[in-house]
């Protein structure tokens, strides 16, 4: 495997990782093998960004993490997930959730039929509102069109404000690991740019730290300190922001640098893509 150079870990003082995956595979239904080896870290304080076409095993890593895996008929099967000092792997939602760890989802982000006021004191729950005031409010700080739409119905709201509300209604449960499910999906570019800048600001005013799975690479590259490549369920390639975006196999499959566009890995042939990635 191909690696963006670093310095070896013993020329380096690292901070330990809020969030370390180690050879993790997962497996759905018993028999399907869908990510395999996985091995990625989260430090304190980052923004870590996943990037890969559909079906290379974003959601799946996410689900991992977060606990969602049982929905899906399908669990980790080796390796090992911890976060903060403690294995997570195979628990159930609530039980990671508890422990700093929030998702939000790729899809059925809100309540259509609630406010927005109402969305937000849904995700926390009727024993948590009376403490979830001040949360709520730096929710209304970082979404200020949220708190001129306080009281309209989610299932009014355009797609980039239901983003935001989603968002929203993670950080009311005060999360310390953040997860994003493809960011950008459906959304107009100013609208991503937009929300991109606000994730980087709840980073930096929550102390809070995020992991976004997102196929707007140059979106997911402006704001990670540190990215993960993904691809048929394997890591193919990681690196800080700088390595990746300068990476000749990034700018040609992502960053649309290559002459033709921004390109699928399946519009190359397969001994192609093996050859560049592991070669």
């Amino acid at each position: 495997m191909i690696l963006a150079s670093r310095e070896p870990e013993s020329a380096v003082a690292r901070p330990p990782s809020l969030l370390e995956l180690d050879r993790v595979e997962v497996t759905y239904h018993r028999v399907a093998v869908a990510v395999q080896g996985i091995s990625l870290h989260v430090r304190d304080g980052q923004i870590v960004a996943m990037l890969g076409s559909n079906g290379a095993g974003k959601t799946t890593i996410l689900r991992a993490i977060s606990g969602f895996l049982g929905i899906d008929d399908a669990r980790v099967t080796e390796g090992t997930i911890g976060f903060a000092g403690e294995a997570i792997a195979n628990r159930a939602p609530h039980w990671v959730a508890g422990r700093g760890i929030v998702l939000v989802p790729e899809r059925d982000k809100v309540f259509e039929n609630l406010s927005v006021d109402e969305n937000l004191d849904a995700a926390v729950g009727r024993r948590m509102r009376t403490t979830g005031g001040s949360m709520r409010e730096a929710v209304y700080e970082h979404f200020p069109a949220l708190a001129r739409l306080r009281e309209r119905e989610a299932g009014y709201l355009s797609g980039g404000e239901r983003q935001m509300l989603a968002i929203g209604s993670a950080l009311m449960c005060a999360p310390r690991l953040l997860l994003v499910d493809e960011l950008s999906l459906g959304l107009a570019p100013i609208v991503v740019e937009q929300l991109a800048e606000r994730l980087c600001a709840i980073r930096r005013d929550l102390d809070m730290s995020i992991l976004l799975v997102e196929q707007n690479a140059p979106v997911a590259l402006e704001i990670a300190d540190y990215a993960y490549i993904v691809e048929n369920g394997r890591i193919v390639l990681d690196g800080d922001r700088n390595r990746l975006s300068g990476h000749q196999d990034v700018q040609d499959f992502y960053l649309g640098a290559g002459g033709a566009g921004r390109r699928s890995y399946r519009d190359v042939k397969q001994y192609r893509r093996s050859r560049r990635w592991y070669g």
